[in-house]
């Protein structure tokens, strides 16, 4: 296969599925630059395994995957290199600012929902990696049970429960702080 035809071929794998994969690696890592760097490292990493990739039938499924390895990966070095010089939740990130819609049309609304959003944004922070993922993937990005399953080798039971706990868990930060009665 020339390179043109492999370009071709990988555009043509891939291009369906890049705004739904850009949104996980949003999710997963919680910042603009981090995404993008996760977002390009699968985009490396499948263009690779190009040959790989054009036997598989759910492409989708295959790079969110892949993409969910390698942050699993990158978190697992982090926290062997993590110098612990400022606590948790010390460093300022992008969070879901830019969410809250154009607040040109109405500030006083647009100002409401960007809160809303901090609010919830500060309540995923403190669940576990493993409810706030599924928090995110399910209710946020749509995959389904068995998909979650597929992308992060948890049972569907577990994803359940861990759905279930995250969602109750979620409900009483965000009652405590005022955010939902």
């Amino acid at each position: 296969m020339s390179s043109a035809q492999h370009s071709a071929t990988f555009e043509r794998l891939v291009q369906p599925h890049l705004d739904r994969l850009y949104r996980l690696a949003w999710r997963l890592t919680g910042s603009k630059a981090e995404a993008e760097d996760l977002f390009q490292e699968l985009l490396i990493k499948a263009y690779q395994k190009l040959d790989d990739l054009v036997e598989i039938d759910e492409p989708g499924s295959w790079l969110s995957r892949v993409m969910y390895n390698l942050f699993i990966d990158e978190q697992r070095r982090f926290a062997r290199r993590r110098m612990h010089l400022v606590e948790e939740g010390q460093l300022a990130g992008d969070g879901l600012q830019g969410f809250a819609g154009d607040e040109r049309d109405n500030p006083a609304t647009g100002n409401e929902r960007l809160e809303r959003l901090r609010r919830l944004d500060a309540a995923l922070g403190q669940l576990s990696d493993e409810h706030r993922i599924v928090v995110l993937l399910h209710d946020t990005e749509g995959y389904k049970l068995v998909e979650i399953e597929e992308l992060t080798g948890v049972p569907v039971g577990t994803v359940k429960s861990r759905l279930h706990r995250a969602r109750t868990r979620l409900r009483e930060i965000l009652v405590a702080d005022g955010t939902i009665s």
